[in-house]
């Protein structure tokens, strides 16, 4: 169970234990309590310490001004080409730049310079315009108006001129300017209501509470007068942890010390609501706020795509540099020869015949360096960002993953891992928010073995004359009457919920007697299901008032007791408890929590029969929860009071002190009943599981739950199936047999038919083998990951990573958040290195999601922190089916053409200037025109592969979904692998020997014109570009599945754009170029029908390859998309009317064709 209460203020009664002064820090210091280093001193409203307090030592801190941006005016063009020249690919392109500048090239500096300008100063624009949006938005929050006490009075000013130390004022509905410690406002109780939507997307109304002694100053002047000084932590982002205490000195010799925690910290971002004012004391201000901390960005996650292009980077620069070496050796080898170093044409200088031979040789290696460079694709790098960037709106336009119920759509937190979502492999979910709707609904009690059952309930509504109850077994004795009625209580005052105030309700206001207009509020939606529960029983809570919890009883009458304390819930005691003094003066400590929790910490009660229900409830899949009780005499509550308050006032490990305080108190309990709580499955996921499953991903649930609990779920959401083996790693079992004869023998389980069988690598579906499912419990896992004596777990981890891999589904129950993230760290490092994905919906997610490749945070009722941590968040757990199915399907594939395309046509482009070195005596001679060199990349075959990236769909979105096993044709970087890469690399070789040799062949005899002109070597490199030109642009057509106007216009209008080009550029006498060779060279070309035939012929030839390849593939060995294709195909005559969702977008594409 998942709970997050607030801590109340303590109340007057704790008043005798508070006034003590604080000791001096030199005692602090040498009983090594605290380190001082990490805390600061605050003086409220600067004024000093009185005299004797303390030494007053005034300290600097920043002002309030938020800076998000990067850049400023002076320093963005260094720090942004800093930036991008770390990247490698642009250093590398700035160095072959500055060769050509620095040596004699072969080729003008303007063809590296000018793509790696436009590369720049495309990457320079994006970032600069993003930073303006980011400065101006600084610059409006810096200049908001900010209410502030000085003297006694109200005075205005910029939020910017704020300083730690000043008392604020803030209005209903405005937002804090800074984090401030809470002092009072207009409520008596000293209380008011936040919103944290900006910060962590919680829309709910959250409760903090005032200083106890300053709540009562709701004048300027009183506040003004104020003397007080806070001791509290530096600065650190966790929004949800606050350690400080305030002194409050008075007319008295001794100041009151009160502990602060997160309940007395107003956030900045956060926002006031149903509280007219308050005033608060700015403790951080500017960057050192919990917000602006939180603008550190996540850890840099990269794809396996992005990884394999590197690979293919440096593959090719070996390439590079082995083509620059064999140049430069064949070219001493050819100038050997007598009269060939010196020909008469261009006889060498004296200073050129004295140079040094070593010297030579590396500026011709750094020469032919630069004339093959554009093996190097610098413009992929850009297409690629652009390709994500644009590709992720995708799925935040997609009406398929938009919720109406909550009014939520999907979200990209990064666009960098779309790809991914086409690799996962292993799924790591939560269960409660995830799995299923964390929308509790109270079906049960079990008190003293007595089973009670609210019997009217309509949609959470309590129906008339319905606080009836309905017995399941026999009614209970007299003397059990007082255990029933205390157990009612304790599910009254053991909680954090907070009641709307009255006026905000819809419909006519009532009595609060009548307990029935209540509407409650909670972070926990299981709290809020078990006080509607036990209203339905007969007690209503009806509010928090001045430290008094008033209930209704079944009789009518209130009753008041007084809050004395709160023990906060947190994820590793899973309890929580409540200090009470009834109005009798009894005093009473009321404990919840998980059954584990509970039982070891009772001495008396009916255990065994309630824990029989609880067992019974949890195979049913309820949520369960304990209650117990014990009194308190007041010697006994003053020994709480003082270890509480010890706990309280640390500075530092405050939680660890208050911890092993709740362990002292929190025991010698007396058990009272249990509870149980519906939390219904989500709409769709078993069908989502299935479909995962079915798409070879294992999905792994892991889970705080209880196992029955947990093991219920996955029968009910298909991750077990009926013939599916349970397996058990549990603490149970590990007592009974030793965990090294456990592992044994469930891998002798698992492993028994695997001499025989083989499982499906990727399925955790299996129909020739047993169907196993693993249950693993968190202690367990424990033991597993824990070194072993001889300093090495290994073993262990591997026997139970081979048990995993064998088992179609596995349950992780009893999970700490960190567990969480060990198991998806097993797994991620593991020696296949599978990608993974996590998703979750709540606080205690978080880690897991950021240890997975992916990371995936449902937008639930639980907060937004696994959203705002999150890559990717979805509304509800059926739209993964589609993230993955869909559009990671569609990412993967797109992406991967993009990769390979790239490194397939600038192999065409580069291996004819290579073998071209053969036939000009290796002298450097270009083989194409400086324009066509520097506008390849950047012009001439850009725009077709980058709207191919972003529109393909090789089979439709109604396919996809209804065939998941598609999914596994992708899997493992299938269209990345070697083989696929050798083959377009060996395809741009094939391509590039066409071109190069079919245009020398070709034309050898017939280099004279009808007009008996002669063909010439800038007209025989335009023809060779103009086939490869043509080839590359047609390759990316046929490879294309899925038409629309925009492919037709774009990869025709591309091929159209270089013909114009080339008839402008060599039909016109530019006035800005001190030489022309290009000048009527495409005409003079095109004016040979010889050339015509040739271009014709050499394209033909260069396509028949992968062409045949194809249809022999298809047809010989298809994979499970090719015949999928081929049915579409078939199916397509008889109905002509396209699918309806077919197209991504289908408003911008109303006439689209799929071959």
């Amino acid at each position: 169970m998942v709970l997050f209460p607030r801590q109340p203020h303590p109340v007057d009664s704790m008043s005798l234990w508070h006034k003590a002064s604080p000791p001096p820090l030199e005692t602090w210091a040498c009983a090594g309590e605290e380190n001082w280093v990490d805390s600061r001193t605050i003086y409220v409203g600067h004024r000093e310490p009185p005299p004797g307090a303390e030494a007053y030592i005034p300290q600097r801190y920043p002002d309030n001004r938020i800076v998000s941006s990067k850049y400023t005016s002076w320093n963005f063009i260094p720090k942004n080409l800093f930036e991008q020249f770390r990247r490698i690919a642009n250093f590398y392109f700035l160095i072959i730049f500055l060769v050509q500048l620095i040596i004699d090239t072969p080729t003008s500096p303007v063809t590296s310079g000018l793509p790696l300008f436009f590369v720049i100063t495309v990457t320079a624009i994006k970032q600069g315009y993003e930073d303006w949006l980011r400065h101006k938005a600084d610059s409006a929050m810096n200049q908001c108006p900010v209410h502030f006490i000085q003297h006694g009075k109200l005075v205005r000013k910029q939020s910017r001129k704020l300083r730690v130390g000043d008392i604020v004022m803030v209005k209903e509905d405005e937002t804090f300017p800074c984090d401030l410690i809470f002092l009072s406002s207009n409520r008596a109780d000293g209380t008011c209501h936040v919103t944290t939507a900006s910060l962590d997307g919680e829309s709910s109304h959250k409760t903090h509470y005032a200083v106890q002694d300053t709540k009562g100053f709701h004048t300027e002047e009183d506040i003004d007068a104020l003397h007080a000084t806070i001791e509290c932590e530096q600065p650190q982002p966790d929004l949800y942890k606050f350690v400080g205490r305030i002194n409050v000195y008075s007319d008295l010799s001794d100041p009151v010390v009160r502990p602060l925690g997160s309940e007395n910290l107003l956030l900045r971002g956060a926002t006031l609501k149903n509280t007219e004012r308050i005033f608060g004391v700015a403790i951080y201000t500017g960057m050192e706020t919990k917000m602006a901390l939180n603008y550190q960005s996540k850890s840099q996650k990269r794809s396996a795509v992005e990884k394999s292009m590197n690979v293919f980077l440096i593959v090719y620069l070996c390439i590079l540099i082995s083509k620059a070496l064999i140049n430069t050796t064949l070219k001493y080898v050819w100038q050997s020869a007598p009269f060939r170093d010196e020909p008469w044409y261009n006889q060498k200088t004296e200073s050129e015949r004295q140079r040094n031979l070593f010297l030579r040789a590396f500026t011709d290696f750094l020469a032919f360096m630069v004339l093959f460079n554009y093996i190097i694709p610098v413009s992929m790098y850009v297409t690629v960002e652009m390709q994500k960037f644009l590709g992720s709106y995708f799925i935040t336009w997609d009406e398929d993953m938009f919720d109406e119920e909550t009014g939520e759509g999907p979200l990209v937190n990064t666009s960098d891992l779309n790809e991914e979502l086409g690799q996962v492999e292993y799924i790591f979910t939560d269960k409660t928010g995830t799995l299923t709707e964390n929308n509790m609904a109270f079906k049960e009690c079990c008190i003293e073995g007595h089973v009670y059952v609210p019997h009217v309930v309509c949609n959470g509504q309590v129906l008339r004359d319905s606080s009836g109850i309905d017995m399941i077994d026999s009614s209970p004795g007299i003397s059990s009457r007082e255990q029933e009625e205390l157990f009612f209580r304790a599910l009254c005052l053991c909680h954090t919920v907070q009641v709307k105030d009255e006026d905000h309700v819809d419909g006519p206001r009532k009595s609060p007697d009548s307990g029935k207009s209540c509407v409650y509020i909670s972070s926990s939606p299981d709290e809020v299901a078990l006080v509607e529960g036990v209203q339905r029983l007969g007690f209503t809570y009806l509010r928090l008032k001045d430290s008094y919890m008033e209930i209704l009883n079944r009789d009518g009458d209130i009753e008041r007791f007084e809050l004395l304390e709160v023990l906060s819930f947190d994820s590793v005691r899973r309890r929580m408890s409540v200090i009470v003094r009834s109005a009798a003066g009894e005093i009473y400590l009321f404990c919840k929590g998980a059954d584990s929790s509970i039982f070891p910490r009772v001495i008396k009660g009916k255990v065994d029969q309630i824990r029989s229900r609880v067992e019974r409830n949890a195979v049913e899949g309820l949520r369960t929860l304990c209650v117990a009780y014990k009194r308190l005499v007041p010697e006994e509550y003053e020994a709480v009071c003082g270890l509480l308050q010890a706990a309280k006032v640390a500075l530092q490990d405050r939680d660890k002190k208050l911890g092993e305080a709740y362990e002292q108190i929190e025991k010698d309990l007396v058990l009272l009943g249990a509870t149980a709580v519906e939390d219904r499955l989500q709409e769709k996921a078993a069908d989502t599981i299935e479909a995962l499953q079915k798409a070879g991903i294992k999905v792994w649930v892991l889970t705080g739950d209880k196992m029955e609990t947990a093991a219920a779920t996955c029968y009910a959401c298909r991750l077990f199936r009926r013939g599916t083996q349970l397996l058990e790693l549990t603490t149970k079992r590990i007592e009974e047999q030793s965990l090294h004869d456990v592992l044994f023998e469930l891998s002798k389980t698992v492993l028994r038919c695997s001499g025989s069988l083989t499982r499906d690598h990727f399925s955790g579906l299996s129909t020739d083998m047993h169907d196993y499912g693993l249950i693993i419990d968190g202690a367990a896992l424990s033991l597993i990951m824990k070194p072993r004596e001889d300093g090495s777990s290994a073993n262990y981890r591997e026997l139970f990573l081979d048990i995993c891999r064998n088992c179609s589904a596995v349950l992780c129950c009893r999970m700490a958040p960190l567990q969480k993230a060990q198991i998806v760290k097993l797994i991620k490092f593991s020696k296949e290195h599978p990608i993974t994905l996590a998703i979750g919906d709540g606080a205690n997610d978080v880690s897991m999601i950021l240890e997975a490749h992916v990371g995936i945070g449902v937008i639930g009722k639980e907060g937004r922190q696994a959203a705002r941590n999150s890559d990717y968040a979805i509304p509800k757990f059926k739209h993964l089916k589609k993230m993955l199915l869909v559009h990671g399907h569609f990412y993967y594939i797109r992406i991967s053409e993009l990769v390979q395309y790239f490194f397939y046509k600038n192999v065409c482009f580069i291996f004819p200037q290579f073998l071209y070195q053969f036939f000009c005596g290796f002298s450097q001679q270009t083989l194409y025109d400086t324009a066509y060199l520097t506008l390849y990349n950047i012009s001439f075959t850009s725009l077709p592969i980058l709207l191919y990236s972003l529109m393909e769909q090789h089979v439709g979105i109604d396919v996809l979904k209804r065939d998941p096993s598609l999914y596994r044709d992708i899997a493992k970087n299938a269209l990345l692998r070697w083989r696929v890469f050798i083959y377009w690399t060996f395809l741009g070789v094939f391509d590039a020997l066409v071109f190069f040799f079919g245009a020398y062949f070709m034309f050898e005899n017939t280099t004279v014109t009808s007009n008996g002109q002669m063909f010439g070597n800038w007209t025989f490199g335009t023809l060779v570009f103009t086939v490869m030109v043509f080839t590359v642009t047609l390759k990316l057509a046929l490879d294309t599945h899925y038409w629309t106007w925009i492919n037709h216009f774009v990869i025709w209008g591309s091929l159209l754009f270089y013909v114009v080009f080339s008839l402008l550029w060599g039909g016109i006498i530019w006035p800005f170029l001190s030489y022309q060779r290009m000048y009527y060279v495409f005409m003079h070309m095109l004016s040979c029908g010889p050339a015509w035939l040739g271009i014709i012929l050499l394209i033909s030839v260069s396509l028949l390859p992968d062409v045949l390849k194809k249809v022999l593939c298809r047809q010989l060995w298809p994979t499970a998309t090719e015949r999928t294709q081929r049915r579409v195909q078939h199916r397509a005559p008889a109905d002509a009317t396209p699918s309806r969702d077919r197209p991504l977008l289908k408003d911008l594409l109303p006439q689209s064709r799929r071959r």
